[in-house]
Protein backbone atom coordinates (compact mmCIF):
# COMPACT_ATOMS: atom_id res chain seq x y z
CA UNK A 1 0.00 0.00 0.00
CA UNK A 2 1.23 3.43 -0.61
CA UNK A 3 0.70 6.47 1.31
CA UNK A 4 -2.08 7.83 -0.86
CA UNK A 5 -3.69 4.44 -1.59
CA UNK A 6 -7.40 4.47 -0.83
CA UNK A 7 -7.91 2.04 2.38
CA UNK A 8 -11.33 1.44 3.25
CA UNK A 9 -11.54 0.42 7.15
CA UNK A 10 -14.94 -1.44 7.64
CA UNK A 11 -16.03 -0.51 11.59
CA UNK A 12 -13.26 1.85 12.07
CA UNK A 13 -15.07 2.44 15.38
CA UNK A 14 -14.90 -0.52 16.76
CA UNK A 15 -11.99 -2.46 18.93
CA UNK A 16 -10.16 -3.64 16.23
CA UNK A 17 -11.22 -1.18 13.55
CA UNK A 18 -10.04 1.71 15.71
CA UNK A 19 -6.12 0.05 16.43
CA UNK A 20 -6.29 -0.88 12.70
CA UNK A 21 -7.07 2.93 11.92
CA UNK A 22 -4.44 4.34 14.19
CA UNK A 23 -2.19 2.58 12.77
CA UNK A 24 -2.70 2.87 9.17
CA UNK A 25 -2.43 6.92 10.50
CA UNK A 26 0.87 6.20 12.26
CA UNK A 27 2.46 5.35 9.14
CA UNK A 28 1.35 8.38 7.43
CA UNK A 29 -1.29 7.05 5.42
CA UNK A 30 -3.41 10.04 4.31
CA UNK A 31 -6.21 8.77 2.32
CA UNK A 32 -8.26 6.32 5.14
CA UNK A 33 -11.88 6.43 4.51
CA UNK A 34 -14.38 5.80 6.68
CA UNK A 35 -17.93 6.01 7.67
CA UNK A 36 -20.10 5.77 10.99
CA UNK A 37 -23.32 3.38 10.69
CA UNK A 38 -24.94 6.35 10.86
CA UNK A 39 -23.74 7.35 7.38
CA UNK A 40 -23.19 3.71 6.21
CA UNK A 41 -24.99 0.48 7.21
CA UNK A 42 -23.19 -1.97 5.97
CA UNK A 43 -26.87 -4.53 6.43
CA UNK A 44 -28.01 -2.16 3.27
CA UNK A 45 -26.82 -3.87 -0.28
CA UNK A 46 -28.05 -1.14 -2.08
CA UNK A 47 -26.57 1.47 0.00
CA UNK A 48 -22.88 -0.34 0.27
CA UNK A 49 -22.24 -1.00 -3.58
CA UNK A 50 -23.49 3.19 -3.95
CA UNK A 51 -20.24 3.49 -1.68
CA UNK A 52 -18.09 1.69 -3.24
CA UNK A 53 -19.24 2.62 -6.57
CA UNK A 54 -18.83 6.41 -5.32
CA UNK A 55 -15.52 5.92 -3.16
CA UNK A 56 -13.56 3.06 -5.32
CA UNK A 57 -11.18 1.65 -2.38
CA UNK A 58 -8.51 0.05 -3.23
CA UNK A 59 -7.69 -1.87 -0.16
CA UNK A 60 -10.24 -2.86 2.44
CA UNK A 61 -10.00 -4.28 6.04
CA UNK A 62 -13.44 -5.63 7.08
CA UNK A 63 -13.25 -4.93 10.36
CA UNK A 64 -17.29 -4.61 11.46
CA UNK A 65 -19.25 -7.03 12.80
CA UNK A 66 -22.05 -7.44 15.70
CA UNK A 67 -19.52 -8.53 18.74
CA UNK A 68 -20.24 -9.53 22.14
CA UNK A 69 -19.64 -11.96 25.07
CA UNK A 70 -21.46 -15.15 26.33
CA UNK A 71 -24.89 -13.15 27.53
CA UNK A 72 -25.13 -11.13 24.19
CA UNK A 73 -25.24 -13.85 22.19
CA UNK A 74 -27.24 -16.12 24.37
CA UNK A 75 -29.50 -13.18 24.30
CA UNK A 76 -29.39 -11.97 20.79
CA UNK A 77 -28.63 -15.05 18.70
CA UNK A 78 -30.58 -14.03 15.28
CA UNK A 79 -29.50 -10.70 15.28
CA UNK A 80 -25.35 -11.75 15.76
CA UNK A 81 -25.89 -14.57 12.66
CA UNK A 82 -28.54 -11.58 10.60
CA UNK A 83 -26.25 -9.24 10.99
CA UNK A 84 -23.11 -10.28 10.27
CA UNK A 85 -23.90 -12.32 7.67
CA UNK A 86 -25.22 -9.48 5.63
CA UNK A 87 -22.25 -7.20 6.63
CA UNK A 88 -19.31 -9.31 5.28
CA UNK A 89 -21.64 -10.51 2.18
CA UNK A 90 -22.76 -7.32 1.78
CA UNK A 91 -18.25 -5.65 1.50
CA UNK A 92 -17.23 -8.74 0.21
CA UNK A 93 -19.20 -8.90 -2.90
CA UNK A 94 -18.79 -5.07 -3.37
CA UNK A 95 -15.33 -5.40 -3.05
CA UNK A 96 -15.59 -8.13 -5.94
CA UNK A 97 -17.86 -5.57 -8.05
CA UNK A 98 -15.28 -2.60 -7.65
CA UNK A 99 -11.89 -4.19 -8.54
CA UNK A 100 -10.95 -3.89 -4.76
CA UNK A 101 -7.02 -4.77 -5.14
CA UNK A 102 -7.57 -6.76 -1.99
CA UNK A 103 -9.55 -6.71 1.54
CA UNK A 104 -8.62 -8.36 4.70
CA UNK A 105 -11.53 -10.32 6.37
CA UNK A 106 -11.13 -10.63 10.64
CA UNK A 107 -13.00 -13.52 11.88
CA UNK A 108 -13.14 -14.91 15.48
CA UNK A 109 -11.54 -18.06 17.16
CA UNK A 110 -14.98 -19.21 18.11
CA UNK A 111 -15.37 -20.61 14.87
CA UNK A 112 -13.87 -23.58 16.16
CA UNK A 113 -15.18 -26.77 17.41
CA UNK A 114 -15.72 -26.57 21.53
CA UNK A 115 -13.58 -29.35 22.15
CA UNK A 116 -11.11 -29.04 19.26
CA UNK A 117 -7.41 -30.35 19.92
CA UNK A 118 -5.61 -27.84 21.54
CA UNK A 119 -3.72 -25.19 20.21
CA UNK A 120 -6.12 -25.05 17.56
CA UNK A 121 -4.66 -25.22 14.60
CA UNK A 122 -6.20 -23.88 11.10
CA UNK A 123 -7.20 -27.33 9.64
CA UNK A 124 -9.28 -28.11 12.92
CA UNK A 125 -12.08 -25.80 11.25
CA UNK A 126 -15.09 -27.95 10.70
CA UNK A 127 -14.07 -31.02 12.53
CA UNK A 128 -16.49 -30.93 15.44
CA UNK A 129 -19.83 -29.15 17.00
CA UNK A 130 -19.83 -25.24 18.07
CA UNK A 131 -19.92 -23.87 21.00
CA UNK A 132 -23.65 -23.94 21.70
CA UNK A 133 -23.87 -20.09 23.24
CA UNK A 134 -22.14 -18.74 20.30
CA UNK A 135 -23.12 -20.97 17.14
CA UNK A 136 -24.77 -18.87 15.42
CA UNK A 137 -22.34 -15.75 15.54
CA UNK A 138 -19.48 -18.30 14.37
CA UNK A 139 -21.39 -19.92 11.65
CA UNK A 140 -21.73 -16.46 10.21
CA UNK A 141 -17.61 -15.82 11.02
CA UNK A 142 -17.19 -19.36 9.24
CA UNK A 143 -19.48 -18.34 5.89
CA UNK A 144 -16.79 -15.18 5.86
CA UNK A 145 -13.97 -16.93 5.50
CA UNK A 146 -15.94 -19.53 3.45
CA UNK A 147 -16.88 -16.58 1.08
CA UNK A 148 -13.27 -15.09 0.50
CA UNK A 149 -11.80 -18.06 -0.29
CA UNK A 150 -14.56 -18.97 -3.08
CA UNK A 151 -13.94 -15.48 -4.61
CA UNK A 152 -10.31 -16.43 -4.77
CA UNK A 153 -10.76 -19.52 -6.33
CA UNK A 154 -13.55 -18.35 -8.76
CA UNK A 155 -12.61 -14.50 -9.29
CA UNK A 156 -8.84 -14.70 -8.75
CA UNK A 157 -9.49 -12.12 -5.98
CA UNK A 158 -6.98 -11.54 -3.37
CA UNK A 159 -9.11 -11.23 0.00
CA UNK A 160 -7.03 -13.08 3.27
CA UNK A 161 -8.85 -14.03 6.38
CA UNK A 162 -7.47 -14.08 9.31
CA UNK A 163 -8.58 -15.61 12.92
CA UNK A 164 -7.95 -13.42 15.95
CA UNK A 165 -7.91 -14.81 19.46
CA UNK A 166 -10.16 -12.63 22.00
CA UNK A 167 -9.31 -8.93 21.67
CA UNK A 168 -9.04 -6.25 24.61
CA UNK A 169 -7.18 -2.47 24.47
CA UNK A 170 -8.63 1.14 23.83
CA UNK A 171 -12.19 1.35 22.70
CA UNK A 172 -13.53 -1.46 24.03
CA UNK A 173 -17.47 -1.96 25.50
CA UNK A 174 -17.34 -1.96 29.12
CA UNK A 175 -21.56 -2.74 28.92
CA UNK A 176 -22.13 -5.41 31.69
CA UNK A 177 -24.63 -7.54 29.64
CA UNK A 178 -23.10 -7.05 26.23
CA UNK A 179 -19.05 -6.96 26.84
CA UNK A 180 -16.18 -10.07 26.68
CA UNK A 181 -15.07 -11.09 30.35
CA UNK A 182 -11.85 -9.28 30.24
CA UNK A 183 -13.40 -5.41 29.96
CA UNK A 184 -16.44 -6.62 32.16
CA UNK A 185 -14.14 -7.81 34.79
CA UNK A 186 -12.15 -4.03 34.31
CA UNK A 187 -15.14 -2.28 35.07
CA UNK A 188 -16.74 -4.86 37.76
CA UNK A 189 -13.42 -4.59 39.50
CA UNK A 190 -12.78 -1.21 39.90
CA UNK A 191 -16.71 -0.57 40.41
CA UNK A 192 -16.21 -2.87 43.35
CA UNK A 193 -12.71 -1.22 44.49
CA UNK A 194 -14.50 2.34 43.77
CA UNK A 195 -18.04 1.33 46.13
CA UNK A 196 -16.06 -0.82 48.60
CA UNK A 197 -18.43 -3.46 47.95
CA UNK A 198 -15.62 -6.34 49.75
CA UNK A 199 -16.63 -8.55 47.42
CA UNK A 200 -17.01 -8.89 43.17
CA UNK A 201 -18.82 -11.87 41.60
CA UNK A 202 -17.06 -13.17 38.98
CA UNK A 203 -19.33 -15.37 36.09
CA UNK A 204 -18.58 -19.25 35.96
CA UNK A 205 -16.41 -21.26 37.41
CA UNK A 206 -13.38 -19.39 36.89
CA UNK A 207 -11.24 -22.58 35.29
CA UNK A 208 -11.58 -22.14 31.50
CA UNK A 209 -8.54 -20.96 29.74
CA UNK A 210 -8.44 -17.96 27.18
CA UNK A 211 -5.49 -16.41 25.51
CA UNK A 212 -5.99 -12.68 24.81
CA UNK A 213 -4.40 -10.47 22.28
CA UNK A 214 -3.89 -6.42 22.39
CA UNK A 215 -5.78 -4.65 19.59
CA UNK A 216 -2.98 -2.80 18.87
CA UNK A 217 -0.88 -6.48 18.13
CA UNK A 218 -4.04 -6.97 16.30
CA UNK A 219 -3.47 -3.67 14.14
CA UNK A 220 -0.22 -4.35 13.75
CA UNK A 221 -0.47 -8.03 12.21
CA UNK A 222 -3.04 -7.57 9.78
CA UNK A 223 -1.15 -4.45 8.22
CA UNK A 224 2.01 -6.85 8.46
CA UNK A 225 -0.25 -9.71 6.51
CA UNK A 226 -1.84 -6.58 3.97
CA UNK A 227 1.83 -5.45 2.65
CA UNK A 228 4.05 -8.57 2.81
CA UNK A 229 1.63 -11.43 2.19
CA UNK A 230 -1.06 -12.87 -0.52
CA UNK A 231 -4.04 -15.00 0.22
CA UNK A 232 -2.39 -17.90 -1.49
CA UNK A 233 0.80 -17.53 0.84
CA UNK A 234 -1.53 -17.96 4.19
CA UNK A 235 -3.88 -20.50 3.05
CA UNK A 236 -7.58 -20.31 3.65
CA UNK A 237 -6.91 -18.12 7.05
CA UNK A 238 -4.06 -17.90 9.88
CA UNK A 239 -4.79 -17.79 13.25
CA UNK A 240 -3.49 -14.26 15.18
CA UNK A 241 -2.77 -14.88 18.86
CA UNK A 242 -0.05 -14.91 21.41
CA UNK A 243 0.25 -18.46 22.23
CA UNK A 244 -0.49 -17.92 25.82
CA UNK A 245 -3.41 -18.94 27.59
CA UNK A 246 -4.74 -17.89 31.26
CA UNK A 247 -7.74 -19.31 33.71
CA UNK A 248 -10.57 -16.88 33.89
CA UNK A 249 -9.55 -16.97 37.61
CA UNK A 250 -6.14 -16.09 37.35
CA UNK A 251 -7.29 -13.20 35.15
CA UNK A 252 -9.77 -11.82 37.20
CA UNK A 253 -6.78 -11.93 39.96
CA UNK A 254 -4.49 -9.92 37.78
CA UNK A 255 -6.81 -7.44 37.01
CA UNK A 256 -7.60 -7.06 40.72
CA UNK A 257 -3.92 -6.59 41.31
CA UNK A 258 -4.21 -3.52 38.25
CA UNK A 259 -7.05 -2.07 39.61
CA UNK A 260 -6.53 -2.28 42.75
CA UNK A 261 -9.36 -4.32 44.40
CA UNK A 262 -7.65 -6.34 47.21
CA UNK A 263 -11.18 -7.92 48.48
CA UNK A 264 -12.66 -11.17 47.55
CA UNK A 265 -13.59 -12.62 44.33
CA UNK A 266 -16.81 -14.74 44.50
CA UNK A 267 -16.55 -16.92 41.38
CA UNK A 268 -20.83 -17.70 39.83
CA UNK A 269 -21.11 -21.06 38.99
CA UNK A 270 -24.60 -21.01 38.39
CA UNK A 271 -23.43 -18.84 35.29
CA UNK A 272 -22.13 -20.80 31.92
CA UNK A 273 -18.12 -21.32 30.97
CA UNK A 274 -18.20 -21.74 27.27
CA UNK A 275 -15.67 -23.75 25.85
CA UNK A 276 -12.95 -24.91 28.06
CA UNK A 277 -10.28 -23.56 26.54
CA UNK A 278 -9.85 -21.48 23.30
CA UNK A 279 -5.88 -21.78 22.70
CA UNK A 280 -4.58 -21.15 19.10
CA UNK A 281 -1.55 -22.40 17.34
CA UNK A 282 -0.39 -19.39 15.72
CA UNK A 283 2.60 -21.61 13.84
CA UNK A 284 1.57 -20.66 10.69
CA UNK A 285 1.82 -17.06 11.74
CA UNK A 286 5.52 -17.08 13.07
CA UNK A 287 6.82 -18.77 10.23
CA UNK A 288 5.58 -15.94 7.93
CA UNK A 289 7.72 -13.64 10.96
CA UNK A 290 5.63 -11.99 13.16
CA UNK A 291 4.63 -12.03 16.98
CA UNK A 292 2.94 -10.56 19.39
CA UNK A 293 4.78 -8.03 21.46
CA UNK A 294 2.56 -6.74 24.14
CA UNK A 295 2.16 -9.00 27.28
CA UNK A 296 -0.98 -9.27 29.31
CA UNK A 297 -0.25 -7.41 32.25
CA UNK A 298 0.97 -4.32 30.35
CA UNK A 299 -2.18 -4.52 27.77
CA UNK A 300 -4.13 -4.66 30.64
CA UNK A 301 -2.70 -1.69 32.61
CA UNK A 302 -3.08 0.16 29.19
CA UNK A 303 -6.59 -0.98 29.10
CA UNK A 304 -7.86 0.06 32.46
CA UNK A 305 -5.83 3.71 31.73
CA UNK A 306 -8.45 3.73 28.61
CA UNK A 307 -11.20 2.96 30.86
CA UNK A 308 -10.42 5.46 33.42
CA UNK A 309 -10.11 8.36 31.06
CA UNK A 310 -12.67 7.78 28.62
CA UNK A 311 -15.71 6.17 30.10
CA UNK A 312 -18.10 8.36 32.15
CA UNK A 313 -18.94 5.48 34.43
CA UNK A 314 -15.51 4.86 35.74
CA UNK A 315 -15.12 6.61 39.20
Amino acid sequence: MNHDSRIYVAGHQGLAGSAITRRLMAEGHSNIIRRTHAELDLIDQKTVRAFFKAEKPEYVYLAAGKVGGILANNSYPAEFIFQNLMMECNVIHASFEHQVRKLLFLGSSCIYPKYAPQPMKEEHLLTGLLEPTNEPYAIAKIAGIKMCGAYNRQYGTNYISIMPTNLYGPGDNYDLRNSHVLPALIRKLHEAKAQDTKEAVVWGSGMPKREFLYSDDLADACIFLMERYNASDVGEFVNIGVGKEITIRELAELIAEVVGFQDKLVFDNSKPDGAPRKLLDISRMHALGWQAKISLREGISKAYADYLQNFSHAV
